[in-house]
């Protein structure tokens, strides 16, 4: 948990460190489930990235793995991951793909924002005109 490594940092005492986060999540300050929701949903609109890697995001800030895949999955749902993978390759492609090493790195890129090859290489295709080794 972010709060807690926070808290530590700042050379709180374990006890009380606890103690406040106990405090947090009976006041319903700290909810992991609305947390993981709402950085789903954000992450979808405003960094246009692809399951994997949000999933990869949520987990890595400490919440468990089957809320960050039920936020995950919801979140989704609603959204065609194809059309955020447009929108990741429209910030990344100004003009036509040059050459194979351009199809190369823009494949890898969108794979790092968590896109599956099965939507990568059809929305490629339609960009790779006359590609030249």
């Amino acid at each position: 948990m972010q709060l807690r490594e926070r808290f530590r940092k700042r050379k709180f005492e374990t006890q009380a460190i606890e103690d406040a986060l106990d405090r947090l999540r009976q006041e319903g300050a700290l909810d992991d489930r609305r947390t993981a929701f709402a950085y789903a949903r954000t992450a979808v609109r405003l960094t246009a990235r692809g399951r994997r890697r949000i999933l990869q995001e949520i987990v890595a800030r400490g919440i468990n793995k089957d809320i960050a895949h039920e936020a995950v999955e919801i979140t989704f749902a609603d959204v065609d991951e194809a059309k955020v993978l447009a929108r990741a390759l429209a910030k990344r492609l100004n003009g036509p793909i040059q050459d194979a090493a351009h199809l190369r790195r823009l494949h890898r890129s969108l794979q790092q924002q968590g896109f599956p090859t099965s939507l990568i290489v059809p929305a490629l295709a339609a960009h790779a005109t006359n590609i030249k080794e």
